[in-house]
């Protein structure tokens, strides 16, 4: 059936559109006293995750309560590699945790080969067929994967990491095993994204949250590399968005993906002089802006849908929306981009 809104998927792939379609990466839960009063019912965030009835209910909150043009599935990167046996917790306010992690050779042994996706990421997979349900086509939904570098820096970390130091010396101590490690999770990730398209998810998009730790050349080899080889096997309307990816943004626009996700530090006009109009953007706002008065969310939103050059754009923040920011201050910077005539 017809969505009753397709703009995001329009201007995914360059069709015309009356005006810019709007979604927030994290949209699914922090900001929302809805969402919190979900997440007090379950242990934490990775029952609730885990929990297919519950996450497709907080996955459409955003779309009743704040009216974006776009759903996205309430779930979590890590859950490929949880899948592939390295199991994690997310561990309140301080985040993901991995109590075995990949440091050599004979640690590969962790690992689980040949998994079935259908079975291991079945409650994602679940989660999404209920949320298309209870969408009832208003909306688009979107699936989503971490780029395989990212997951490879947890896998190896064992958690979250300002330098990630111990992920980038094994890039030079054992080059061998981190590329054996990053083609076993896109192997994964792959056959997970096009699960996702099977029961539901009318686009993707893949987070590469870490990419801007890794200088060019090795975001080349040991992140660029990988995520050619997803989209390339993933079809359909799909996003990259690899957060701080500055000096690898022309590449990435060579990308055959419809759509090239930029963080607030990413200049439009630059990236929009690499790509013209074969490609659509997204982003950019910082979330930080969201802090502002109304007076200053709109003035800077307009600052920003004026600075697009192009009807190939889906509006967004540069990164996820912080969980203290006043749901009030999040409408208020949808409805000013749903006002704004292209």
């Amino acid at each position: 059936m017809k969505l009753e809104n397709d703009l995001y998927l329009r201007a995914s792939s360059g069709q015309e559109i009356e005006r810019y379609p709007v979604w927030l990466m994290r949209q699914a839960g922090r900001i929302l006293p809805e969402y919190r009063e979900v997440r007090a019912s379950v242990s934490g965030f990775k029952e609730l995750a885990e929990t297919p009835d519950l996450a497709s209910e907080v996955t459409v909150q955003p779309v009743d309560l704040l009216g974006v043009d776009a759903a996205i599935i309430f779930s979590d990167i890590l859950v490929v590699p949880d899948a592939m046996g390295l199991t994690y917790q997310m561990i309140e306010k301080k985040g993901p945790w991995f109590e075995k992690t990949i440091k050599n050779e004979s640690d590969l042994a962790l690992i689980d080969n040949d998994i079935d996706v259908e079975d291991r990421l079945a409650y994602v997979l679940q989660a999404i067929s209920l949320t298309k349900r209870k969408l009832n086509n208003r909306v688009p939904l979107i699936g989503f994967a971490g780029a395989p570098w990212t997951i490879l820096c947890y896998m190896v970390e064992g958690s979250g990491s300002k330098t990630f130091s111990q992920t980038r010396k094994l890039l030079y101590t054992n080059s061998q095993l981190a590329h054996e490690l990053l083609q076993r999770i896109t192997d994964v990730t792959i056959a997970y994204l096009k699960a996702q398209q099977r029961h539901g998810a009318d686009a993707l998009q893949l987070f590469d949250s870490w990419a801007g730790i890794l200088g060019h050349n090795q975001y080349q080899e040991f992140g660029m590399r990988y995520i050619k080889q997803i989209v390339e096997a993933v079809k359909g309307p799909f996003t990259v968005f690899s957060k701080g990816a500055y000096s690898s943004l022309s590449n990435l626009m060579d990308l055959p993906c419809t759509t090239i996700g930029l963080d607030w530090n990413m200049d439009m006009a630059f990236a929009r002089s690499l790509c013209g109009e074969s490609k659509t953007l997204q982003g950019n706002l910082d979330p930080c802006v969201l802090y502002g008065s109304e007076e200053r969310i709109q003035s800077e939103t307009f600052k920003m849908l004026k600075s697009f050059k192009s009807p190939r754009h889906i509006v967004n923040l540069g990164h996820g929306v912080y969980p203290d920011i006043h749901p009030e201050n999040v409408k208020t910077f949808i409805n000013t981009v749903k006002n704004y005539e292209i």
